[in-house]
Formats: structure tokens, C-alpha cells, sequence
């Protein structure tokens, strides 16, 4: 398989609550004019970014009673996340994990790090 801009990134799973997010540079000013000041990304140690992709969320703990008339494979559920790509998130980089993937900086992040979504549709 030849890997392409547009498919490289399906090879990684992203787990649980966690959200792969490419930085945005510091200075640039997103469509609604949302920015972080130099200021606020020195002191408060935080970073924006648009997210690439999400984990399927929190997984719901299964019952542990047998019960003879459940499907022996059941799937396991989850809790779906408020983030969605395309969201711009400003995250607590103490939370981060930064990565390296083919030459692109990315930062791994659970959502419980970030502090807020913007988004281009209505709410």
C-alpha cells in the first residue's frame, strides 16, 4: 500500500478518550478570530490545534452477571466524546503527549485536557 497525505492517518487507531490534534501556529487567527496571545501560551502552558481524530470515547463497564439469554458476543460500548474532527481545541499541553509521525509534529491528548472546541457548524 503506497501511504498518501490523504490516507496516512487511517493507519493510526486513536484509544479510548484520546484525541490526535495537529498544532496550529501561535500566531495564526482562526475564521471566527479566536487566538491565543504569546502571553497565555507561556504562562498557562497551553497550545491550540485542530483535531484530526478521536477514540470512541469512555468505555462503559460490562455487567458481570451471566445471564443465559445475552448474546455471547457483545460489543463493548462506549461514551462518545465532545470533540469532533475539524474542532479547533485549545488543550492543557501538561496533559499532552507529543508525537512524531512521518515528519509531522501532532499531540496526543485526552479530552478531560482540553479546554474548549471551536467549531465551524452550530451547536
Amino acid at each position: 500500500m503506497v501511504v498518501t497525505p490523504d490516507n496516512k492517518l487511517k493507519r493510526l487507531i486513536i484509544i479510548g478518550d484520546r484525541i490526535l490534534i495537529k498544532p496550529q501556529q501561535p500566531h495564526e487567527k482562526t475564521s471566527a478570530g479566536l487566538y491565543l496571545p504569546p502571553g497565555v501560551q507561556e504562562k498557562e502552558k497551553v497550545q491550540q490545534g485542530y483535531v484530526l481524530k478521536t477514540g470512541p470515547g469512555y468505555a462503559l463497564p460490562m455487567p458481570v452477571e451471566d445471564e443465559p439469554w445475552k448474546s455471547a458476543d457483545e460489543q463493548v460500548k462506549y461514551i462518545p466524546l465532545q470533540a469532533k474532527e475539524g474542532d479547533l481545541a485549545i488543550f492543557l499541553l501538561s496533559g499532552a503527549t507529543e508525537v512524531m509521525f512521518e515528519g509531522e509534529r501532532y499531540f496526543i491528548v485526552p479530552q478531560s485536557a482540553i479546554l474548549m472546541l471551536e467549531r465551524e457548524e452550530d451547536l
